[in-house]
């Protein structure tokens, strides 16, 4: 075996990941059959209710109508969070505001005004 080769399976081996990371292999194994944090729990649950509060609205809403919704539901959420879950959900509300200026172009034939130069 090259090196090359040792390395390419080194650098893929869990051992070496946490050597780079400065981990130890026993507390990463420890982590990856750890269950879900109570937070974590708390998110799934807050995210179906901005799914379902967003999929009411004909998936319109932003985030602030969102948070209104849940609030009237009773959740005590943060704008901050609630953006968050929405982002990482990919959930978007529709926005009205257009997205380029509309400007006016000059007829070329046309000769400049007297006062620009």
């Amino acid at each position: 075996m090259s090196a090359n080769q040792a390395d390419a399976n080194n650098a893929l081996s869990v051992r070496g990941m946490c050597k780079v990371l400065k981990v130890s292999a026993s507390g990463y194994y420890d982590w990856q059959c750890r269950a879900p944090s109570a937070r974590a729990l708390a998110d799934l649950v807050l995210t179906e209710a901005i799914r379902k509060a967003h999929q009411d609205s004909d998936e319109t809403y932003g985030m602030p109508r969102v948070r209104a919704e849940l609030r009237e539901a009773g959740h005590q959420v943060s704008r901050k969070r609630v953006a968050r879950l929405m982002r990482k959900a990919c959930i978007r509300g529709v926005s009205r505001r257009r997205g380029f200026t509309v400007t006016t172009e000059r007829d070329r034939r046309q000769r400049h005004a007297p006062d620009v130069g």
